[in-house]
């Protein structure tokens, strides 16, 4: 049996995400360790995530966005997450999810033009520096 991924699209210097299954643990922690692995070898400096297709969710997918996030910050991506419903807003601000560190856009040529405006300034971080 063929294990389902979700796909991860170069577009320059960004990555795009775009989730349109119902997310379960296996997928999600796939996902997780796919989008670092294409992080780290790309160099990407930013990663939008477009869940317009989702229109539930549970704490579980609040917490992968939340982690994904996390992920691509200590990579030195930054992450957008645009396409939200209203509906999935409203379920992660009961579930009490702030969801730190994650921005969001309306749409994806928002969340684009959010990732170009906001690139790190030069010498901020260490982001291109090798170890």
């Amino acid at each position: 049996m063929m294990m389902e991924r979700i796909p991860i699209l170069q577009i320059g210097e960004f990555l795009l995400v775009t989730i349109q299954v119902d997310m379960h643990d296996q997928l999600a922690l796939s996902l997780q360790d796919d989008l670092s692995a294409k992080i780290e070898k790309s160099g990407a400096r930013g990663v939008l995530l477009d869940i317009s297709a989702l229109d539930m969710v549970d704490s579980f997918i609040g917490r992968m966005i939340a982690n994904i996030s996390a992920i691509s910050s200590v990579l030195s991506a930054r992450t957008v997450v645009v396409g939200m419903q209203p509906s999935v807003a409203i379920t992660l601000v009961e579930l009490g999810l702030t969801l730190p560190g994650v921005q969001t856009a309306l749409n994806a040529e928002r969340g684009m033009a959010m990732l170009r405006s906001n690139k790190p300034r030069e010498g901020s971080g260490n982001a291109g520096r090798k170890h």
